[in-house]
């Protein structure tokens, strides 16, 4: 099977590229670099450097290679900006989205994987874990958008039947993860551990996520590719954690006596957020497989550096 992965040099998008080829697909990579890696795309994929909001580009992406799926993964991940400049949020990923459903659609494409978001759709959670019947009440243009293309790829999937698999991801973290930016709290704290840096928790860290190991991921990734239909599914453990927990873990992998210091909240920040991972069990046969002690320790030693080196 021939598949487009957009976003294929970041962290989800690489891990995802990685796993198809070894099953035996031929993966081509469309990224910007915006924030993604050139070293994190493997020797063997067809790598194109490029937008998805370029329209041109896209139509003839398509036309090239007749791909038989498309493994959405390019956006505007970060929150502020999109409060910012929600203008760019909706550019890049309600525009960008509509670019490759439009290509899709016209060249016969009939899977399209999308990675949307569990905490930032949802929004406030009225129920603990969130199942995919949960109100969305995004509070913030990112969560507005990712809603926004669910909708339009939905419209297309029941216009042109085009399979889609939407996978609302929890907080995913794990080796490659940018540590950089409006990164994930695991990312950021494993990067300074392995300086020997202090580490600072927003608040009380208190605050919960569900986090959920990037191969588990993948794993779901893999049966969406072959799914014989239409879902919309959660991806997460179920299990809250707070961030003081997840810095006790990655303090033991690190052998590091160091206590974190506690700076102020951010305002607005969600205090809890916990996806349902049971949809995806019942009807995929997925279940997430990695302990987060393990997990941790896993992704802390993939950032010291003779593990990036090699």
């Amino acid at each position: 099977m021939k598949i487009l992965i957009t976003g294929g040099a970041g962290f989800i998008g690489s891990h995802v590229a990685d796993r198809f080829v070894e099953l035996g697909h031929e993966v081509v990579i469309l990224d910007d670099l915006s924030t993604g890696l050139q070293e994190n795309v493997r020797a063997d994929v067809k790598f194109i450097k490029g937008d998805i909001t370029d329209s041109k580009l896209v139509k003839e992406l398509f036309e090239a290679h007749k791909f038989s799926a498309v493994s959405h993964h390019a956006a505007q991940m970060n929150v502020r900006l999109s409060v910012e400049n929600p203008t760019f949020d909706a550019q890049t990923n309600i525009l960008g989205t509509i670019n490759l459903l439009q290509a899709a659609a016209r060249n016969g494409v009939k899977k399209f994987m999308f990675s949307s978001t569990g905490g930032a759709v949802y929004g406030e959670q009225e129920a603990f874990p969130a199942d995919e019947s949960h109100p969305t009440n995004p509070l913030s243009p990112y969560g507005i958008s990712k809603l926004a293309c669910e909708k339009y790829i939905s419209y297309y999937s029941y216009v042109y039947d085009m399979q889609m698999v939407i996978m609302r991801y929890a907080n995913v973290y794990g080796p490659r993860q940018n540590p950089y930016g409006e990164a994930g709290v695991v990312a950021i704290f494993s990067n300074h551990l392995v300086r020997g840096e202090p580490v600072t928790i927003n608040g009380d860290g208190l605050q919960t996520r569900d986090y959920i190991y990037i191969e588990d991921v993948v794993d779901l990734n893999e049966i969406s590719l072959g799914y014989p239909g239409s879902i919309i599914v959660n991806v997460g453990t179920g299990i809250e954690t707070d961030v003081v927990t997840i810095y006790r873990y990655l303090a033991e992998a690190s052998c590091t006596e160091l206590e974190a210091r506690h700076g102020p909240a951010k305002p607005g920040e969600q205090r809890r957020s916990v996806i349902s991972p049971q949809h995806a069990r019942i009807m995929m046969g997925w279940k997430a497989q990695t302990a987060l002690s393990d997990g941790l320790t896993m992704t802390y030693h993939s950032f010291e550096p003779e593990s990036r080196s090699s």
